[in-house]
């Protein structure tokens, strides 16, 4: 049954994984370093604190049950990843990514877009089969790596891409097709780049896109691949219900029910603590953790990981796997809940009284801007 799993496993990457890819390209056009900026302090260290403190509560909890330390530890990896398709989809969809806690949201997927290859290089040592000092060396060649490509991709951003770009765009004047293709393919290119490299196509996809938003062309690169982001995105979705095992699903669907709303309650609570640790309010700190609050599709490739490895067994492969898609699938609804509980807390005076107007003002502000540039786009595609 595993080893069905895993080559379904493969089939769903396969096609899901430009979903992610394309959002992620998507995002990196859209993407404003000075906004982020701001944030960057709880995304990159509470990112790695909370990836910290998943893995050394789900290891004390495994050894106070009697459990292996390596499984719990694992599963701490497992459940830090939040799903970046997902949470962007919903962001984007509710205008979201540019308030304060979608900042936050995106600044903390980001890093751990980053970590992913860090994860994967932790693994092994959980596992027994290398060293801790193997470990570390491995570790530590993979942040060389990624700093290299980082500043490689830099330059190149303010050297040969505006050039690339306006060549593809004066052999487009007639038609669009040649930049689309061109900047699907660019963004191919450096995704698997950085996968070869040992990071992931996330990062790649992603580092792509804020390339190009560095020239003058980002929005119209926006513009193009939108409705390949779109149509992927989809399916990616489409793709998780592939992962659940119906059988599975309704012989253990108790369990599985109370495992998806202990995860939801439990990473809710350490994503918000740890916000908060930062000096940030109770409103944007829950809204985080709620955004946050599922397992990610990089858990799935943990998952495939660890089992190769032998590192869980067969009863706790198909639980994690049952209930990352549960909580995949919940998501739309947690997200549905998100202004009830914002409205709840305001009631139950968790929040200040004048939250709730402004977060109407904020929804206005950038349901109006958002209306501005779309008639601005539209008034541009047809003067083209």
């Amino acid at each position: 049954m595993i080893y069905s799993f895993n080559h379904l496993h493969l089939k769903v990457e396969t096609v899901a994984q430009f979903g992610v890819i394309f959002l992620l390209f998507a995002l990196g056009l859209e993407f404003s370093t000075a906004k982020l900026r701001v944030v960057q302090a709880v995304a990159v260290l509470g990112g790695l604190l909370q990836i910290f403190l998943f893995m050394c509560l789900c290891g004390i909890t495994a050894s106070l049950c009697s459990g292996e330390t390596s499984e719990g530890i694992f599963v701490g990896v497992f459940l830090s990843m939040s799903s970046t398709a997902v949470v962007l989809k919903f962001l984007m969809e509710r205008k979201s990514i540019m308030t304060l806690h979608g900042r936050i949201t995106v600044g903390t997927l980001i890093l751990q877009d980053c970590a992913v290859g860090l994860l994967f290089a932790l693994l092994p040592i959980l596992d027994g089969t290398s060293g801790a000092f193997d470990g570390i060396i491995s570790i530590a060649k993979l942040l060389v790596v990624l700093v290299t490509f980082l500043t490689i991709l830099a330059v190149l951003a303010r050297t040969c891409i505006p050039r690339f770009l306006k060549l593809m765009i004066s052999l487009s004047s007639q038609t669009n097709e040649l930049y689309q293709l061109a900047s699907v393919a660019f963004c191919l290119l450096v995704a698997w780049c950085s996968d070869k490299l040992g990071l992931s196509f996330e990062l790649g996809s992603f580092a792509a896109g804020v390339m190009i938003s560095t020239t003058d062309l980002g929005q119209h690169t926006l513009e193009q691949v939108e409705p390949i982001r779109n149509f992927f995105a989809a399916l990616f979705l489409a793709s998780i219900g592939m992962l659940i095992h119906v059988q599975f699903l309704w012989n253990h669907i108790d369990i599985l029910l109370a495992a998806v709303i202990l995860v939801i309650i439990f990473k809710t609570a350490v994503v918000a603590a740890v916000v908060k640790g930062f000096g940030y309010g109770s409103k944007t700190s829950l809204l985080v953790g709620m955004s946050l609050s599922q397992i990610g599709e990089f858990a799935f490739l943990l998952l495939s990981r660890a089992s190769n490895l032998h590192l869980i067994e067969g009863k706790l492969y198909m639980l994690l796997l049952g209930t990352t898609a549960l909580s995949l699938v919940t998501t739309p609804l947690l997200f549905k809940l998100i202004p009830a509980v914002v409205h709840l807390g305001v009631l139950l005076r968790w929040f200040p009284p004048d939250v709730s107007n402004e977060i109407g003002n904020k929804g206005d502000i950038l349901r109006a801007d958002h209306a501005r540039r779309i008639t601005l786009m539209v008034e541009g595609s047809h003067d083209s």
